[in-house]
């Protein structure tokens, strides 16, 4: 062990890529200025009790709730659980799986504490995607609800890996954590130690695991939580992306306690589980996706939500007729962002009046982002090209080759096309890989969903390139429609004709397929690549 790292399992350290190929940071706002020993549990936490806030309500549910003292307590018995019962060494990687819940909140606070790194998984993972992560990781450890156990058991015995498997919410880990002391100390990691392994989405169909420092994970709520959210003590923050997604991790856990506030956990995040929680416990921030706001809208009626001050989607654009109906609906504006598991949390926004419908936001601050070409060079302002970003946090791939693709010249390449306008707001165009090239014209996918998705037809929708003889591509719409509409070609010609209305003509989608549902990744990102016409 060298005496920078605490991590006796140094796996994760040696896979790091080449520093000549990490992104550039820069660390230029005060706040991220950080001691060079930083555990993230601890400052989240500890620290919290040690300051006079361990009376406040730290996790609430629909079954607990938990001052900050409370969690803490459970928190060190199962940081004891690790290291003392199953023989946890700092860097050992943890599996960790679970609906959103109190237990899956403190056991990921756990394994930080005690120096493990935490590989929170998508509860809807089954086990052989399970396995390719246990593989990739190599990874021993895992704390799992006990209602998903089969399929962890099942990628065990695939992978090889996962060899300790301890189960939680069955009385198991909870037994063992009642012979344990409720005081642990935090392990002295260092700032650049691993904290968390986060596996990407995979809306490319080949997900990579990236690597998070204990400061990058401070770092993310000291500068979305402080300089977007303006999160504050009182705040309860509530949403729908899991605690696997970074950012259900950042909103629904790091943010909140690194402002001694408090989350609300929602295990099963359909509309009408969200508004019910959204009322009992008065919700202050809403974090959510496009389609689920759209889901939202249609049962507000039956509920009171007047105490949400903010709205935050992320996870893929937010149509502004989606934007436009959620504001009719509340008086709320939806704060829009892009983030990426690479970047650990969300690097472009606005909030407040600092809000332009349709545009993504500016470069939050401690971030710089620019618009590039295809050889790095930046693009004169209007122009479209690659969204190129920098900051405190950055790409690091466990032993990938992609690392080369994603830093390019220190810049993190996000795999975005985007524009930016003279006041420096971002307007989103497309994914590098949905600019949809028909004779000669660049379609932006995106700008025809949005024009389809104004109509009352649609639920929701999806749009990439589809092969064409006389075109090259032409652009085709995948549609799922509201239930009162009925497939057919006379609904197609409808759709196609009300595009031709909204934007230019040679945009509209010349095919169009009715679906039942599109496909999704876990974190409820559409999968277009499914969409696409297999080579």
């Amino acid at each position: 062990m060298s005496p920078y790292t605490a991590h006796v399992d140094t796996f994760v350290l040696e896979r790091l890529p080449p520093r000549h190929t990490w992104p550039e940071f820069r660390f230029t706002l005060p706040e991220l200025n950080y001691p060079q020993r930083l555990n993230a549990a601890q400052v989240l936490l500890d620290n919290a009790v040690e300051e006079g806030h361990g009376a406040r309500d730290a996790i609430l549910s629909d079954k607990v709730r938990w001052i900050y003292s409370e969690l803490k307590q459970i928190v060190d018995r199962i940081a004891h659980v690790l290291r003392s019962d199953l023989g946890l060494v700092p860097g050992n990687r943890v599996l960790l799986r679970g609906p959103n819940s109190p237990m899956l909140c403190a056991a990921w606070l756990a394994v930080i504490k005690a120096g493990g790194i935490a590989a929170t998984t998508m509860p809807m993972l089954r086990a052989g995607e399970l396995s390719k992560i246990a593989t990739k990781g190599a990874i021993r450890f895992a704390l799992c609800d006990h209602r998903l156990m089969e399929d962890l058991e099942a990628a065990a015995a695939l992978s090889g890996h996962l060899g300790v498997r301890v189960a939680f919410g069955n009385g198991d880990l909870e037994t063992r954590m009642s012979a344990h002391t409720p005081e642990f100390a935090a392990c002295n990691t260092a700032l650049e130690d691993v904290a968390v392994l986060a596996f990407t989405s995979g809306t490319t169909g080949q997900p990579k695991a990236t690597i998070h420092f204990h400061r990058d994970v401070i770092a993310s709520a000291d500068v979305v939580g402080r300089h977007l959210l303006h999160t504050s003590i009182g705040d309860r923050y509530i949403g729908s992306p899991p605690l696997g997604f970074t950012f259900g991790l950042g909103a629904l856990l790091v943010f909140p306690l690194r402002f001694r506030s408090a989350t609300i956990m929602v295990e099963a995040p359909q509309p009408n589980n969200l508004l019910t929680a959204i009322q009992k416990h008065r919700a202050t921030c809403l974090f959510t996706t496009p389609v689920a706001y759209r889901g939202l809208i249609s049962q507000l009626s039956q509920f009171d939500i007047s105490s949400l001050k903010r709205c935050v989607s992320a996870g893929e654009a937010l149509p502004t007729a989606t934007w436009d109906a959620w504001l009719r609906a509340t008086g709320l504006k939806i704060i829009d962002g892009i983030g990426a598991t690479e970047m650990m949390h969300i690097f472009i926004s606005a909030s407040d009046d600092g809000i332009r419908p349709g545009s993504t936001g500016k470069a939050l601050p401690g971030y710089e982002a620019c618009i590039q070409d295809e050889s790095g060079q930046r693009l004169p302002l209007g122009s479209v090209g690659r969204l190129a970003v920098k900051g405190p946090t950055g790409c690091r791939y466990l032993d990938d080759p992609r690392q080369h693709e994603y830093v390019q010249n220190g810049w993190n390449l996000t795999g975005d096309m985007y524009r930016q306008d003279e006041d420096g707001y971002f307007w989103f165009q497309a994914r590098a890989d949905d600019m949809i090239i028909s004779a000669g014209y660049n379609i932006a996918g995106p700008e025809v969903e949005a024009a389809l998705a104004a109509h009352p037809a649609v639920r929701e929708c999806a749009v990439t390139a589809a092969p064409d003889e006389e075109r090259g591509q032409i652009v085709k719409a995948f549609v799922v429609l509201n239930s009162e509409y009925v497939a057919g070609p006379e609904l197609a010609k409808a759709l196609q004709d009300f595009v031709k209305a909204r934007i230019a003509p040679y945009k509209y989608p010349r095919a169009v397929e009715f679906l039942e549902t599109l496909p999704r990744t876990p974190t409820g990102k559409i999968q277009r690549f499914a969409l696409r016409p297999k080579s």
